[in-house]
């Protein structure tokens, strides 16, 4: 198995405190945490990143399944 790939993503949380998603990938399977019993609250900026980090976990996903 190859070293694990992982994405952070700058969000906030409903309270407006500095908060970390993170995007991973697990045995072919793509994971999203959030901030534990909170919500993500995304700015444009930071949905952009989110969707380059799931695309990026897209292409590890794919590519361990080869």
């Amino acid at each position: 198995m190859g070293a694990k790939e992982e994405w952070q993503v700058s969000c906030r949380d409903i309270a407006s405190r500095r908060r970390d998603m993170t995007v991973f990938v697990s045995q072919g399977h793509i994971v999203v945490t959030v901030p534990p019993g909170e919500a993500a609250v995304l700015t444009p900026l930071e949905v952009g990143r989110l969707r380059a980090a799931l695309r990026d976990a897209v292409v590890s996903a794919t590519n361990t399944e080869l």
